[in-house]
Formats: C-alpha cells, sequence, structure tokens
C-alpha cells in the first residue's frame, strides 16, 4: 500500500502551518523539497508532516529557526547522547524566564501609569506625560 500523500494545503489543514510559511520553511532548507506532479502541483509524504508538526510546536516554544534547525540535526542521531538538546531546552527556558520577568515589569508599570491619573484633560494626564518623559516611571521596565 502506498504512502498517503498530502497537497500542501492539506499538509497546512494538518499542521496549522500556513501554506506561505511552509514554501519558507522549503526555501530555508527546515522541509526539503516536495515531490512534484506532472501538474507540477508539491506532494507531501508522513515524513514532512512529521518535521512540520515539529517545527511548529518547537515555533510555539519560542525556538528560533536556527535553534530548530540544530535540533532537527540533532534528532537525525538518536544514538547521540543528549545534552546538546537539554542545553538548548535550558537555554529557551531562561529566554522565556527573561521575557516574563519583562513583561511582568511592564504590567506593575502599566497598572501604576494607568492609576495615577487624575487629570480631567488630556494636557494634565499623567499617562501621556509618563509616555513623554521616562522620569515619571518608578524604575526599569
Amino acid at each position: 500500500m502506498s504512502e498517503e500523500m498530502l497537497s500542501i494545503g492539506e499538509l497546512s489543514r494538518r499542521t496549522g502551518v500556513k501554506v506561505p510559511t511552509i514554501r519558507y520553511y522549503e526555501q530555508v532548507g527546515l522541509l526539503k523539497k516536495p515531490e512534484r506532479t506532472e501538474g507540477k502541483q508539491r506532494r507531501y509524504g508522513s515524513e514532512a508532516l512529521e518535521r512540520l508538526t515539529f517545527v511548529r510546536h518547537a515555533r510555539d516554544l519560542g525556538f528560533s529557526l536556527e535553534a530548530i534547525r540544530d535540533l532537527l540535526l540533532l534528532s537525525g542521531h538518536p544514538e547521540r547522547p543528549c545534552a546538546d538538546v537539554d542545553r538548548m531546552a535550558a537555554i529557551q527556558l531562561a529566554a522565556v524566564q527573561d521575557k516574563i520577568d519583562r513583561l511582568k515589569r511592564l504590567e506593575t508599570e502599566l497598572a501604576r501609569i494607568a492609576t495615577c491619573c487624575k487629570g480631567e484633560t488630556v494636557g494634565e494626564c499623567y499617562v501621556l506625560r509618563s509616555l513623554a518623559d521616562h522620569a515619571f516611571c518608578s524604575g526599569a521596565h
């Protein structure tokens, strides 16, 4: 029995990755160039589906395309130790934690600015003055 071959539209539907993004991933080498029908339509097999699902999930977790490329290369060597993969995940976790810390500082500052405004006119607006002059902020954000 032959493998089911998917059109680019079906691959997009199954993975949630938009068609232009699939084409881009082909251009940058994250996906292999697909087989083509006599009518020049792309056809993808289960390997492309699995690989694109991997790429999509890694992107959802915030990995860069460069990191995903490295992870895909590492995944092609199942006999190797996974220390490099673990290190990459730890680096991504640290980056996410840094973003969360920054967002928490932004949230605190925005909440402070939004509740400090006692002006009745735009000319007296504390929010606008804070946006125009960082000195009105309570700290780094």
